[in-house]
């Protein structure tokens, strides 16, 4: 918080102290008064109650909008099917027989479609990934993101005082916020971040670093990007723990813009509710299960050990813990704290668990498409539908893996699909290396009418759900 934002809360609370004390002083004089007129009495009275909600006013926490967001679609030339992957591994000669096998039954079972994308440099032959390479790529996904934001909403750029930017796997210097200062000419004076090393969880902790500040710099826009790099970490090796990053990884980027305007409300999509943040990097285990490392041979790549599925697990409970007071009805809250006693208190070993109900607070689930068994994992935790996890499973065939800006695209599918009403709450679920587990909750404002999106489902979104092989 800024000296001068402090001096200001000060100022303004010692003025309204002030008005307080005469006003009470006054009255006082006024009571000991044979002539005491009522109508003293009763003015008094109104300014108290009009200053009583002035500071009630004054100390809530400004809300935080979003306005509208937009997922970048890459281009036709950029698609690559599963077939096309194996022949383009193939040709590449890096790999052995076994880690092509190993390769094509980890796509057949990834959940993934045939036309998820993958960037320039990986679909040729020979295949030579490199730092400029990772930047041209990376313009063209961040670029074409934040540009179809702005052609949905009427905002001069420099009118954006807050940027925050998160990538995981590439970090060049001068910074990819900096590019973004740059490309769209932002003020000098903008609070600009760059988070990095964070993983597909990233998304979230962007929204909620950009909550906080928007909640002290007041009457402001903050512009969110997420976006990752596919090429600058591609595995080349024989690692069967790092080939499993090639099969489900793709390229993709979201933009989002937030306001804390109170005049937006009436044109904002949502309004934020809640963001509850877990880390479980503490513990070893969870810590190591997602790693950026070398193989024995020096090739660089992702590894996830085979714990992670048991990892995001307890990292999902850990978060439902802390955000279930926060949305559950009554009724849920009483029935999961009654289980807790009687298994911590009264030692009941053969009382289950009690798994409260999360539809009674939500009525749209955005679950991060890390993969095919993270999703299956969740569902079985959650007790949610097929049609709850819909929108995650279809941009995991859609789409792929596009790390940090899927809970984007997965909301996209639910605009797309026509199904957000207004008084709507969506859970966005993330979970990222560290180990982390993230959620937002949003509250939809109005009805988003489809025939009024323009998004990467729409000229397809008829064609959606599709049957998955499993």
């Amino acid at each position: 918080m800024s000296i001068l934002y402090k001096i200001k809360s000060i100022t303004k609370y010692f003025f309204l102290t002030l008005i307080i004390a005469i006003t009470l002083s006054n009255s006082y004089f006024h009571l000991q008064n044979p002539r005491f007129d009522s109508k003293w009495l009763i003015t008094t009275l109104i300014i108290l109650v009009l200053l009583a909600y002035i500071l009630y006013f004054q100390t809530q926490p400004y809300p935080v909008y979003l306005l509208d967001f937009s997922c970048y679609k890459p281009d036709d030339t950029n698609k690559c099917s599963k077939k096309t992957l194996m022949e383009l591994s193939q040709a590449w000669g890096t790999f052995s027989n076994e880690s092509l096998d190993f390769q094509k039954k980890v796509l057949d079972r990834s959940g993934l479609g045939d036309d998820t994308y993958l960037t320039d440099s990986l679909l040729r032959i020979p295949c030579k990934p490199s730092f400029t390479e990772s930047r041209k790529e990376i313009e063209v996904l961040m670029f074409g993101a934040v540009d179809d934001l702005f052609t949905k909403i009427d905002i001069n750029p420099k009118e954006i005082g807050i940027l925050v930017l998160n990538c995981g796997l590439y970090s060049p210097t001068p910074s990819l916020s900096a590019q973004i200062v740059n490309k769209y000419k932002l003020r000098s004076n903008i609070m600009s971040y760059n988070l990095s090393g964070m993983g597909c969880s990233a998304g979230v902790i962007s929204i909620d670093l950009a909550k906080d500040l928007l909640r002290v710099h007041k009457n402001s826009y903050a512009l969110v990007v997420s976006v990752e790099a596919g090429s600058t970490n591609w595995y080349f090796g024989n690692e069967r723990s790092m080939l499993v990053s090639n099969c489900v990884f793709r390229i993709g980027a979201a933009a989002i813009l937030l306001s804390s305007k109170r005049s937006d409300k009436r044109w904002a999509k949502y309004e934020l509710a809640h963001t509850v943040r877990t880390n479980k990097a503490a513990d070893d285990e969870a810590f190591n299960c997602v790693s950026l490392r070398e193989d024995s041979q020096g090739k660089v790549g992702i590894s996830l050990s085979k714990e992670l599925i048991n990892v995001a697990g307890n990292a999902l409970k850990a978060n439902m813990t802390a955000l279930g007071p926060l949305v559950l009805p009554l009724s849920e809250k009483l029935k999961f704290f009654g289980t807790l006693v009687a298994k911590k208190v009264f030692k009941m070993s053969n009382v289950k668990s009690y798994i409260p109900n999360f539809k009674l607070a939500f009525e749209h689930f955005c679950v991060h498409a890390g993969g095919r068994g993270v999703l299956d994992g969740v569902q079985k935790n959650l007790k949610l539908t097929d049609w709850d996890m819909e929108p995650s499973r279809m941009s995991l065939y859609r789409f792929g893996n596009t790390s940090s800006s899927s809970i984007w695209y997965e909301l996209a599918y639910t605009e797309a699909k026509g199904r957000v009403k207004k008084g709507d709450r969506v859970w966005q679920i993330a979970f990222g290396s560290g180990f982390k587990c993230n959620s937002v909750v949003w509250r939809a404002l109005r009805n988003v009418n489809p025939a009024h999106e323009r998004n990467p489902w729409m000229d397809e979104i008829d064609s959606f759900p599709v049957d998955v092989p499993k």
